[in-house]
């Protein structure tokens, strides 16, 4: 943190901001207030033109490479689970979506389409190494779908997807503004992605038609279909970690999901 205060200065009061690798900081001095954290993807630039995330107000350069970045702490809330509904954040997530700056600089960043054949390998893979021959009928079931659904995702234009929308990465200021943070996990891939997992975990399936309409978007067949394959994805991912780790309790939970999830697809009629 000392080269924080090198920059800042020593009347600046700083505290962590938690986090999962310690190098975001909140930093105070008299009525100045900033949000500092170190590398953040030079995706921030960008995100915080569009008005995506609070206002970034400077970067430097360390000496020894390091770049710490300065964003304009706001007096504001996570949203709750249920304020997820709220029209403003389809509004948000279908902007960003649909956004030709952020595709650009992600590509320019290096970043490849996710591609949903190698996911679908990849899970198979992991799968065929933690079960030991002895497949749960619902983890097979749901490969099945998977296996079946694969021409779906074919020819769907590819976005940026933030690949994390928990409400907890939703802010919403004190004058109402709402913003969307952490974007490290951010992929270009089919916006399926994100849709599927946030109406799943935060949208009661009779509002799904609703909340796609502010989106922007019918619910229709195809994407119905897109969202479920990716979820399972999800699940079935969760289901090999904790199986891993020797979580049973947990991998069963995954489990009873991933029987929800495909009862729901396999019986969807549009």
């Amino acid at each position: 943190m000392k080269d924080v205060y090198d920059i800042l200065g020593e009347e600046w009061t700083i505290a962590s901001a938690g986090g999962s690798t310690g190098e975001a900081y909140y930093a105070q001095n008299q009525n100045k207030r900033l949000f500092l954290k170190r590398n953040s993807s030079p995706f921030l630039a960008v995100l915080s033109a569009q008005g995506i995330v609070p206002k970034l107000v400077w970067t430097k350069r360390l000496e020894n490479g390091d770049v710490i970045t300065a964003q304009e702490w706001l007096e504001g809330k996570e949203l709750n689970p249920e304020e997820m509904q709220h029209p403003t954040v389809a509004n948000l997530l279908s902007a960003i979506h649909h956004s030709t700056e952020l595709l650009d600089m992600l590509t320019r960043m290096g970043k490849k389409p996710i591609d949903p054949f190698l996911m679908y390998n990849n899970i198979t893979k992991e799968i065929a190494q933690v079960s030991q021959n002895v497949v749960p009928l619902i983890v097979h079931q749901s490969l099945s779908f998977l296996t079946d659904h694969l021409s779906d995702l074919h020819d769907v234009k590819k976005m940026v997807c933030h690949c994390d929308l928990n409400h907890n990465n939703w802010l919403v200021s004190d004058i109402g503004q709402l913003y969307l943070i952490d974007w490290d996990n951010a992929q270009i891939g089919d916006p399926a992605l994100d849709l599927g997992m946030l109406l799943h975990w935060y949208i009661p399936e009779s509002d799904w038609d609703d909340w796609l309409d502010n989106y922007g978007i019918v619910n229709e067949n195809n994407l119905f279909i897109r969202m479920h394959w990716y979820m399972m994805i999800e699940v079935l991912t969760a289901y090999v970690n904790n199986h891993k780790a020797n979580k049973q309790l947990e991998a069963a939970k995954h489990l009873n999901e991933l029987e929800r999830l495909l009862n729901r697809a396999v019986s969807y009629k549009k």
